[in-house]
């Protein structure tokens, strides 16, 4: 299958999109994921990449686009694969289209993964990291610590990262509605979005997802 996964920040895109790829056993390509692969080969787009990143710039589209179309030209991403923060917009989604009808190719299914405004909020400016391991992450509701601002891992002090700020979560949200968000109309009027919730277990929206992706691909 060749999917696009869609929804705003803290909809828990990353996680779903690992496990969703593992089970149907297709390749899960993120933006992160190319930038930081064609940035850390040097690979002529990754510098072209680096140059508007140090400069603190946008990546202009076209870049994103010719990165994403290499990886999906891949042997392993022959029969699928999951996107993820591709296509933000959409010239990006009309990029997309293009280069997949000139491989007589199509998408199956974009995933929109709904959850509230107000729950998305409090699932990322919740969150605390370690200072010494940030792959020790807790949450102020739903992971707390046994001790409050210590890691029960190693005992470092937790702390908000500036980007997980109530404030910088609302202006993120922001820019979602106002780029990412009009694809999912793009798509709707290609019969092409299933919509489900992303609220409750990781194991239990994965299996929401997987089942909405085997109606669709009945």
């Amino acid at each position: 299958m060749r999917i696009v996964l869609v929804g705003p920040p803290g909809a828990g895109k990353g996680t779903q999109a690992a496990f969703l790829a593992k089970n149907l056993s297709i390749p899960h390509i993120s933006t992160g994921d190319l930038f930081r692969a064609n940035i850390s080969r040097q690979t002529e787009l990754g510098k072209l990449a680096k140059s508007y990143m140090d400069k603190g710039e946008l990546v202009p589209d076209e870049v994103t686009i010719a990165m994403a179309k290499d990886r999906m030209e891949q042997p392993d991403a022959e029969n699928g694969f999951l996107l993820d923060g591709f296509p933000r917009n959409v010239s990006q989604a009309e990029a997309l289209d293009e280069m997949l009808q000139s491989e007589g190719m199509k998408l199956d299914a974009v995933l929109d993964l709904e959850v509230p405004e107000g729950e998305v909020v409090k699932r990322i400016a919740g969150r605390r990291i370690c200072r010494n391991d940030s792959a020790h992450v807790f949450h102020v509701t739903y992971k707390q610590p046994k001790k409050e601002g210590v890691c029960d891992v190693c005992g470092g002090e937790l702390y908000q990262r500036d980007d997980d700020s109530e404030e910088t979560v609302r202006k993120r949200l922001e820019v979602y509605h106002t780029q990412t968000e009009p694809i999912i109309d793009y798509y709707k009027a290609q019969g092409l979005v299933v919509t489900i919730s992303a609220l409750g277990k990781v194991e239990e929206v994965t299996g929401r997802a997987m089942e909405a992706l085997a109606r669709e691909a009945a």
